[in-house]
Parts: structure tokens; C-alpha cells; sequence
């Protein structure tokens, strides 16, 4: 039709809205037959094409009084995972985080069950490999609860090779052959031991990350596999660090004290509990400056450098035990407790679940 015509047009649509018309009924738009369309920021909302415009509508995309303007839906971010380290190595401790989920989440690591606790907004659960973990990818198969259905993040460890090293010590021969006499009391020490890291599982103690007991010379790392007087074979659970005897032991951060014991072995010994399943220890004190069940802040005094137990000369010994096994402490003091960046393209959404 022409629109250079206007009262034909008038007169046209006139004739047509008195003999009740489908056609126009249909090429009239209305606020009531309007389409509006939900989106993100950065996209745009598509409105309806069917239809003609008729003389005096508004232009397509304006918003006029009366209208309904576009939805601007905020994205709704569902459960995330994050794993740290992204390339461990055996015998390191690994901290498995997730953001976003509803509830508490379950999940496994290698088929190991984790055990999360609430941490920083979101949830948390501290695992390790075991030494004799291989070379490899580990996986970590993590539910989380959603907004609606759970969802299952799928992540993955590359494992590297652990570069263990190979050593010889020369000690006193009682420590390679202990005698009959001293047979009860190294088994009584194997029960301490299993007394104080039988403590109840909780949420953490501390609230920041992991720090040096003393800031020394690490003479031995953790993992060395170990031959004393060229028979007993045996490995390195701990990091050593250089000390003149007398020297200053800390508390590596807040914890509760499970043990203060004269061991043979570890000589002088304190044992911290950090909740969440971590420990960490500390070997051949000269002297012990806390109690059973002290609260201990980070960097509280615990005692002082000696050489006692199975040791060639003074220096502190510090173990940490995760989730059940001696892991490397040097890697747990890298670990980011306060708020884990994500190791990139580890976790995704799993097909077939629902989204949250």
C-alpha cells in the first residue's frame, strides 16, 4: 500500500477494524502479545518478527510507556571446584575446595572418600597421595549440592615423579638393632602415636596459612630413602632443618597439643592437631616448653632444637601427617588456605546431571 497516501490508509483500516478483520487483528501489536526475552549482560533481547508493522507503531527495540522492556538476567554461577596443586607429587598433601554448592558436598579422590568441612564461603577437604603413588593423572569425582539438582565436578591430578633421594646414615647400632629390653617401649610409643592422631575429625583450628617452624637450612627433604648403618632400610617422613642445640621450635599454626612424650626414636617430642585431619610433628627436642591439650597460636614456642632419639646431630625433624599419612610439609606450606585460586581446566560440569 502507499504510504504516501494517509487517508486512504485511514479509511482503509477503518473498513477493515468494522468487518472484524483477522488480517489487521493480527498485524496490530499489542503489550499484551508482546515477546519478551530473558538475557545475560552483553546479549540482547529478540523481540517478535511475526506479523507487519502498522503506521505508528513503535520502532523495533524501543521501549515505550506501557511496554515491557527486556530482561537483564544476572548469571547464576553454580558449584566450582578447585584443586591444589594442580601437578603434586607423592607424598603431598592436596586441598580440594568447592564454591557455590548448597550443602555440603561428598566426593573421592582416587576412589578415597574426601571428608569436606564449611571453609570460606564454600566447603573444603584436605587429602594426600601416598608415596607409592605412581606417575599419572589421579582422579577427583567431587557431588555438589546445587540450587537445584546436585552437580558432579570431574577434576583431575597430574601426578609428576617424586625425585626421592637416596641415602646412608651412620647411627648408633642400638637404633638398627634395638635390644629385647627396649622392644615394650617401642611399642608403647607405637600406641601413643596412635592415641594422639585418633583425635576426633573437626573443622579447622586455623584460620591462615601453614608457616616454618623455624627458618633454617632444610638438610634432608621429605621422602629420602634411608639406609642406617648399611642395613635398615626405611624412608624420610619429615623435613629436616638445621639448629644449633637450644635453638627455637614453633608451632607452625594454631592447633591443639596431642602429645608431649619422650619417644625412642623421635627422641623429645611434641604433636599439634590442626582439625580438618592434619597434624603436624616434631622430632628430637632438647626440651619441651608446652603440655598436653595447650592451645597454641602460630608461632608459639614449643620447645628447642636437641638430638635426641635416632639422629646422627642436632636438628629439628618436622613431620605432617594428612589425612592419615606423612605427607611433605614444603608443599603443604604452599598450600592457600585463605582463598584457592583455581588450577585451570581441572573440573567441569558433567554431562548428564542437572544443572544447579
Amino acid at each position: 500500500m502507499p504510504a504516501r497516501n494517509p487517508p486512504a490508509v485511514r479509511l482503509l483500516v477503518l473498513s477493515l477494524l468494522a468487518s472484524g478483520s483477522p488480517a489487521l487483528a493480527a498485524a496490530t501489536p499489542t503489550a499484551s502479545s508482546a515477546v519478551v526475552t530473558g538475557s545475560v549482560p552483553g546479549s540482547t533481547a529478540t523481540p517478535s518478527t511475526s506479523g507487519l508493522r502498522a503506521p505508528g507503531a513503535p520502532t523495533q527495540g524501543a521501549v515505550h510507556q506501557g511496554e515491557l522492556a527486556p530482561l537483564k538476567v544476572a548469571p547464576v554461577g553454580g558449584p566450582h571446584l578447585s584443586l591444589q596443586p594442580a601437578n603434586p607429587k607423592p607424598g603431598d598433601p592436596v586441598l580440594v575446595t568447592v564454591s557455590g554448592a548448597s550443602s555440603l558436598p561428598t566426593g573421592t579422590i582416587a576412589g578415597r572418600p574426601l571428608r569436606f568441612f564449611a571453609w570460606n564461603n564454600g566447603y573444603a577437604a584436605l587429602t594426600s597421595l601416598p608415596v607409592e603413588q605412581p606417575e599419572g593423572t589421579v582422579a577427583v569425582d567431587v557431588t555438589a549440592p546445587g540450587r537445584g539438582l546436585p552437580v558432579l565436578l570431574s577434576g583431575v591430578l597430574n601426578v609428576g615423579a617424586p625425585g626421592f633421594r637416596e641415602r646412608e646414615l651412620r647411627v648408633a647400632n642400638k637404633y638398627v638393632k634395638p635390644p629385647k629390653a627396649v622392644k615394650a617401649r617401642m611399642e608403647a610409643d607405637r600406641k601413643a602415636f596412635a592415641a594422639a592422631f585418633a583425635q576426633s575429625f573437626q573443622t579447622p583450628l586455623f584460620g591462615q596459612n601453614f608457616a616454618w617452624p623455624r627458618e633454617a637450612t632444610v638438610t634432608a627433604p621429605f621422602g629420602d630413602r634411608r639406609s642406617f648403618n648399611g642395613k635398615l632400610q626405611t624412608q624420610h617422613f619429615g623435613v629436616d632443618l638445621d639448629g644449633a642445640t637450644g635453638s627455637p621450635v614453633v608451632a607452625a599454626n594454631d592447633g591443639t597439643v596431642v602429645m608431649t612424650r619422650e619417644n625412642y626414636a623421635s627422641g623429645n617430642t611434641v604433636l599439634v592437631h590442626h582439625g580438618a585431619g592434619l597434624y603436624t610433628a616434631y622430632f628430637h627436642l632438647s626440651r619441651i616448653d608446652v603440655k598436653d591439650g595447650a592451645q597454641v597460636k602460630q608461632g608459639d614456642p614449643l620447645g628447642l632444637v636437641g638430638s635426641t632419639g635416632r639422629v646422627t646431630g642436632p636438628h629439628l625433624h618436622w613431620g605432617v601427617k594428612a589425612d592419615d599419612r606423612w605427607v611433605d610439609g614444603q608443599t603443604l606450606l604452599k598450600l592457600d588456605f585463605t582463598g584457592a585460586p583455581e588450577a585451570p581446566g581441572v573440573a567441569t560440569n558433567a554431562p548428564g546431571m542437572g544443572n544447579p
